[in-house]
């Protein structure tokens, strides 16, 4: 590994200086479990590490009635185990559950899962699904992306190299509301997704009020399913719309063949936990 300055901000706008100085040769450091592997195989090479450790800004978990912040350093055995996030933003919370091992969860954190941005990553389609909004700050101060915003490409991001991530915020899913988030992969765990799905769902009168359907590993970005989405609003949620809402998520996936997973296999997996995600989705919100 090369080696690199360190530096220790005790502040936003102190690690926004360091990043304004440094400029591309800074990479940022919240749990690692991304960055040191990294580091260590030699496919960065950072002049300087800036340690978001000392930043309170960055730890925030709070929940009111308008919604969720989570602070961008956040781990994920956190949002695992929190109980606020088990109940009312329960995907999320499945999502950060399945983040390698018990140990890689104390220190991933849900802001290095999103910037990180492999296409696979976990906790992503949870957040489309939520529609949260990612707060960023930078030189000319703070700015609001929405999560179907914030990805542009395979470990790209809106994020310029003077920014951070600070918070993530998922309002408040409302009453009738229920998700869940599954992923298939080879192993139990310390795998990552051939395919992930994130469904939520909101009743009212009898009907379903908003879905949303959120993939990963089937394209560059993780992405919404939005004609499989459209097709569930504004009529009951019955076995045959959501067999309807499956085959239409699996056209909006555009996978790739590797040795992980066929073309072929990713979309039946997505037909599979649209299937399922909504079927639970639907059972939590009281359908």
């Amino acid at each position: 590994m090369r080696r690199f300055e360190l530096a220790l901000p005790r502040g936003v706008d102190e690690a926004l200086r360091v990043l304004s100085e440094r400029g591309p040769e800074a990479k940022l450091l919240a749990g690692g479990t991304d960055l040191l592997p990294q580091l260590k195989n030699g496919l960065i090479k950072p002049a300087c590490v800036v340690d978001l450790s000392g930043v309170a800004r960055v730890r925030t978990l709070e929940a009111d009635a308008r919604g969720l912040r989570v602070g961008a350093a956040v781990a994920a055995r956190t949002l695992e185990r929190d109980a606020t996030t088990r109940t009312t933003y329960t995907s999320l919370a499945e999502s950060g559950g399945l983040v390698g091992s018990v140990q890689v969860r104390n220190l991933a954190t849900l802001g290095g899962n999103v910037c990180n941005a492999a296409p696979s990553a976990d906790m992503a389609p949870p957040l489309l699904a939520l529609d949260a909004e990612m707060i960023i700050a930078g030189p000319r101060g703070e700015r609001r992306v929405p999560v179907a915003d914030f990805f542009t490409g395979v470990r790209r991001t809106v994020l310029g190299p003077d920014e951070i991530l600070l918070e993530i915020v998922v309002p408040a899913p409302g009453p009738r509301s229920g998700g869940h988030y599954l992923r298939h992969t080879p192993r139990r765990e310390l795998d990552i997704a051939v395919v992930g799905v994130a469904s939520q769902l909101t009743l009212s009168d009898g009907v379903c009020a908003k879905a949303r359907i959120a993939l990963a590993a089937v394209a560059p970005v993780p992405l919404r399913a939005r004609p499989a989405e459209q097709a569930l609003e504004g009529k009951p949620v019955t076995p045959e719309a959501i067999e309807r809402a499956a085959e239409l998520a699996v056209g909006v996936a555009k996978p790739i063949s590797d040795q992980r997973g066929s073309a072929d296999y990713r979309r039946h997996l997505v037909r599979v936990l649209t299937r399922r995600t909504l079927r639970t989705a639907l059972t939590r919100a009281g359908g």
